[in-house]
Order: structure tokens, then C-alpha cells, then sequence
């Protein structure tokens, strides 16, 4: 797949895009990702989120506002290796990973606050497809991310 750089994007489709301004770190070795956004809404708690990266992702995006906690993780290897296997374009976190290293490893992109070692409760507690704000941004279930080194990108509708 021929992923759009998002430089380029705001070069060409600035007026059509969000930019996230907070200061996310990308994991893993993939450039980034692009695709439609799914919302999770929860904190300190990967019980729904594992739920939803067991589904087929179908390129589509998991966004995740864990309320910003860099005091557990919400995703480590094993989740971010579901999101692979099932064919999650990416995450993006308002929370923490563990395992980076093994992260790091993946051909895959993940969007972290941090890291912790510590686990997560697991209670199912959190909302599933409601817009999630952070970053002075609002991310909408059913619209488009773009992401890569430079930042984050988001589109009502796919951009060409």
C-alpha cells in the first residue's frame, strides 16, 4: 500500500484536515498507517480494547482516549500483536504501552503518551464509538486518520 506522507497532505489538503497537536511517540517499525476511525473511550482498563482488536479490523484505525495515564498501559505486545494479526491499520493512544522493545520490533505502528510496566485492570470498563477529544481535536468514529512520523491527520472523508 502506498501510504500518503501527511506533509503532503496539509501541503495539498490543509483546509480538510485536523492536525493532533499532542505529543505522541510512534512505535514499532511501520512508517504509520492510514484508515477509518473506530473509538474507544476508557481509563487505565485494555478489557474492550482487546475485545475490539480480536475483531477484523478491516484497515480501519483503533483511536483510544485513555484519559492520558502514563501510570499503567493499556496495550502491551500480545494486544498490539492482535492488532496485527486481525488487520487493525494501527492505534493511537491517549495512553501508555509495555513491552516497547517487542513493539518496537513489529511491523506495526502504535501512538503512545509513554510507557509503564504495569498491567491494566481488566473490568470492561469504557465506551465504544463515541467521539474522543485530545490534542485539540475531537476524533469521529466513521472519519479518516493519517499518520506517520510527522503527526497525526484527520478527514471527514478519505483524501486522494
Amino acid at each position: 500500500m502506498n501510504m500518503k506522507k501527511t506533509a503532503d497532505l496539509v501541503d495539498g489538503y490543509d483546509e480538510k484536515l485536523t492536525f493532533c497537536d499532542y505529543p505522541l511517540t510512534k512505535f514499532g517499525r511501520a512508517d504509520g498507517f492510514e484508515g477509518e476511525i473506530v473509538t474507544l473511550k476508557t481509563f487505565e482498563d485494555n478489557a474492550l480494547l482487546r475485545e475490539i482488536l480480536e475483531q477484523p479490523g478491516k484497515g480501519r484505525v483503533l483511536v483510544v482516549d485513555g484519559g492520558g495515564s502514563t501510570r499503567v498501559a493499556i496495550v502491551g505486545d500480545q494486544i498490539a500483536a492482535l492488532g496485527l494479526n486481525n488487520g487493525w491499520a494501527g492505534l493511537v493512544l491517549n495512553g501508555s504501552i509495555r513491552d516497547s522493545v517487542d513493539i518496537d520490533a513489529m511491523d506495526y505502528a502504535v501512538f503512545a503518551v509513554g510507557t509503564s510496566p504495569k498491567k491494566s485492570t481488566k473490568t470492561r470498563a469504557g465506551f465504544r464509538d463515541v467521539p474522543v477529544t485530545f490534542g485539540d481535536m475531537t476524533f469521529t468514529p466513521g472519519h479518516y486518520l493519517y499518520a506517520d512520523a510527522d503527526g497525526i491527520l484527520v478527514s471527514e472523508k478519505p483524501v486522494e
